[in-house]
C-alpha cells in the first residue's frame, strides 16, 4: 500500500548525502555494515562486525563487472581536466578557479585503445571509507571493476548527440559509468562531471585527490545552492566543449543542437537549474533527486524533461515532485521504480551483487536494464527524434514501472 503523507523537503544535514537516506543506504547496497563507534559498542558486536567484514572480503575475490552496453558501437573514453579561470571555487575560494574532471564517452571504432579504469585506488579507498567504513574490502578490487570504455580508442564516424551527466552528491562520477558506456554504445557523447568537493573523493591529473568539503558541512544556500553551483559547471563544461578551439580533441563528434543532460539524486534536480538557465540544453532527466531548486513557474521554454524515481516518490510523498510537475509545461513523464531504492539508478546494485549481499528488491541485473531502457528512450526521443512506444504509457515487459499521472 503506498504511504500517503505530506511534509517538507528533507532536512538539510541529511539530504548532504545525496538522499536523506544516503550514508545507510549505500552500505546497505554494498551489502556492507557501517562500522560501529568503539564508544558504547560491546566487544561482541566489534567481534561480529569483524567476521562479517572478513567474510565480504572473502568473497569478493574478483572485480566487479559492469553489465555490457546494449549499442551496436564500441565505446571510447578521454579524461578531461578543466578549469574555469573565470569562476573561483564555490566550497574552497582559497584552492583557487573552479576545477572539474570530467569523463568523455563516445562512440568508437572497435577493436582500438585498451581498457578504461573504474576509478583510481585512492578515489575507491574514499569512497569506502565515506559509505562503508570497515568493510574490509580491497580498494584495489573496487578500482578493478569491469568496464567497456577504452582510452585512446578512434572515433566512430559521425555526429552525435551530446548528453551530460551529474552523480549524486558524495558520490564520485564513476558511479553512473554504467549508464555512461550504454549511452554511448547506443550513439551518444557523454560528458560525466565529477563536482570537486562534492564527492568522495576526485583524483587529479597531477596526483592528488580532493575529498568531500559539503558533505557534511551544509554551504551556505544548503541544496539549492549545489544545484545552482553544479549548473554553472554544467555549462561551463558545454562551452569548453563545444567552443570553436574545444577541450576535447574529438569534439567534432558533438551536434550542438542536441544537448541534453541526466542526473542522480542532487545531479538529478541540477538538471533542472541548468535547463532554466542554459537553454542549450534540450531535454533533462532527474534520477530520484528531490527539487531543492524548483522547476521555476514558468517553465523549462516547453522542452522535455523526465522525472524517473523509485516509489518514495511516487504522488504525495516528495511535495517537490509534485511542485515541480505542475510547472513543467512541456512533454513530461513522472516514473516510479517499484522495488528500487536511492541507488538503483547507479552502478551500486551491480557492486552489491559483487559482494554477495543484493538488495531485496529490484535486482542489480533488472535496475540497469529499467535505468538503461528509459533514460535512453528518452533520449532517442527527445534528441533523436525516434518514436518511443515504451513512453507512451505502461508495458508488461517492465511491469515494475508506473506512469504516475498526478
Amino acid at each position: 500500500m503506498k504511504r500517503e503523507i505530506t511534509h517538507a523537503p528533507r532536512p538539510l544535514g541529511r539530504a548532504l548525502r545525496g538522499h536523506a537516506r544516503a550514508p545507510r543506504l549505500v552500505a546497505a547496497l554494498l551489502g556492507l555494515t557501517l562500522a560501529t563507534s568503539a564508544c558504547g559498542a560491546s566487544a561482541a558486536r566489534q567481534v561480529a562486525a569483524a567476521r562479517a567484514a572478513r567474510a565480504t572480503a572473502s568473497r569478493a575475490t574478483e572485480a566487479p563487472v559492469l553489465p555490457r552496453p546494449t549499442g551496436p558501437h564500441a565505446v571510447g573514453r578521454t579524461t578531461l581536466h578543466l578549469v574555469d579561470r573565470h569562476r573561483p571555487d564555490p566550497w574552497v575560494p582559497s584552492a583557487g578557479p573552479r576545477q572539474l574532471m570530467v569523463s568523455v564517452y563516445y562512440p568508437a571504432r572497435i577493436g582500438t585503445g585498451g581498457p578504461a579504469p573504474y576509478m583510481t585506488t585512492e578515489e575507491a579507498r574514499l569512497f569506502l571509507q565515506e559509505k562503508a567504513p570497515g568493510v574490509g574490502v580491497p580498494p584495489e578490487m573496487l578500482s578493478a571493476t569491469r568496464t567497456y570504455a577504452h582510452t585512446g580508442a578512434r572515433p566512430a564516424p559521425g555526429r552525435f548527440p551530446l548528453v551530460l551527466l551529474s552523480p549524486g552528491l558524495g558520490f564520485p562520477r564513476a558511479t553512473l559509468t554504467g549508464l555512461a558506456e550504454d549511452l554511448a554504445s547506443r550513439g551518444y557523447v557523454i560528458a560525466l562531471v565529477d563536482h570537486t568537493y562534492e564527492n568522495s573523493g576526485t583524483t587529479f591529473p597531477d596526483g592528488r585527490t580532493l575529498a568531500c568539503v559539503i558533505c557534511d558541512r551544509p554551504p551556505a544556500g544548503g541544496p539549492a545552492a549545489i544545484a545552482q553551483s553544479r549548473a554553472k559547471d554544467v555549462s561551463f563544461v558545454i562551452d569548453r566543449l563545444t567552443a570553436h578551439h574545444p577541450a576535447w580533441p574529438y569534439a567534432r563528434l558533438i551536434d550542438p543542437r542536441r544537448i541534453g543532460m541526466a542526473g542522480h539524486s542532487i545531479g538529478g534536480n541540477a538538471s533542472a537549474t541548468t535547463m532554466a538557465t542554459d537553454h542549450r540544453v534540450r531535454a533533462g532527466v532527474n534520477m530520484d533527486g528531490t527539487f531543492y531548486e524548483p522547476v521555476p513557474a514558468t517553465g523549462l521554454g516547453h522542452r522535455p524533461f523526465l522525472m524517473f524515481g523509485a516509489e518514495h516518490e511516487a504522488p504525495g510523498i516528495d511535495p517537490t515532485w509534485q511542485q515541480s510537475w505542475s510547472s513543467l509545461n512541456g512533454w513530461k513523464r513522472w516514473l516510479t521504480v517499484a522495488g528500487a531504492d536511492h541507488g538503483t539508478f547507479t552502478d551500486l546494485p551491480v557492486l552489491s551483487a559483487w559482494v554477495g549481499r543484493p538488495g531485496t528488491g529490484i535486482s542489480a541485473q533488472r535496475a540497469e536494464e529499467v535505468t538503461r531502457t528509459y533514460v535512453g528512450a528518452f533520449f532517442d526521443l527527445n534528441l533523436k527524434g525516434i518514436p518511443q512506444p515504451l513512453l507512451d504509457g505502461p508495458s508488461p515487459a517492465d511491469p515494475e514501472v508506473t506512469f504516475q499521472s498526478p
